[in-house]
């Protein structure tokens, strides 16, 4: 779960981020590399020589995203002490990082929407962001003592990933702040063990 520190550079900082600003702005499939090495100010052999192509420009432009919200949901949840405020923290983490004047979504969801090949670099890297956010929820929630704590995780992520979709078509986080209010519901239903 998250993420290590690595020395980049400068080409491959502003080419990282020109893909990112760009791939969640316009999409992956309507960006092509000579504008983002156009935007990045780097030529497209560079781009190629870094990253091997386009594919492999967007797999890292996910886990860079990746490393970057572990370490912002790190520092939100470093800051409380109990795993059942931690869990609800993830919703308000969720809320924060995504909705603003320039949210479209998640962006490992909408990597998934356009990319029809499974087995594409950076679908294994949103598949992996995704397990990684589920296997942290079902640390927290056997911490906190919850029953069968990886179906509560489960049922954690789906209403965290509904409410995501939902708040990108309204443009709002009104969904986030419902689904946490029902992840309330849900811990208080799902009940706890014995310790």
């Amino acid at each position: 779960m998250g993420g290590r520190v690595r020395r980049r550079s400068r080409a491959v900082e502003q080419l990282l981020g020109a893909a990112s600003e760009l791939f969640y702005r316009e999409g992956i499939g309507a960006t092509g590399v000579d504008t983002i090495s156009g935007r990045a100010g780097v030529s497209k052999r560079t781009l190629y020589n870094r990253f091997g192509g386009k594919d492999g420009l967007v797999a890292a432009y996910l886990r860079d995203r990746d490393e970057r919200w572990w370490a912002y949901l790190r520092g939100v949840t470093g800051r409380l002490t109990g795993p059942e405020e931690k869990l609800l923290a993830v919703f308000q983490a969720y809320g924060d990082w995504l909705v603003g004047d320039d949210f479209r979504g998640c962006a490992f969801a909408n990597a998934q929407a356009e990319i029809p090949d499974p087995d594409h670099p950076a679908l294994v890297v949103a598949r992996a962001h995704k397990e990684s956010v589920r296997a942290y929820l079902a640390v927290l929630a056997g911490e906190a003592g919850f029953r069968e704590p990886e179906a509560l995780a489960e049922k954690l992520l789906l209403l965290l990933e509904g409410a995501v979709a939902t708040a990108a078509m309204r443009r709002g986080d009104a969904p986030l702040e419902t689904a946490r209010s029902t992840a309330l519901e849900l811990m208080a239903a799902h009940g706890r063990g014995s310790r």
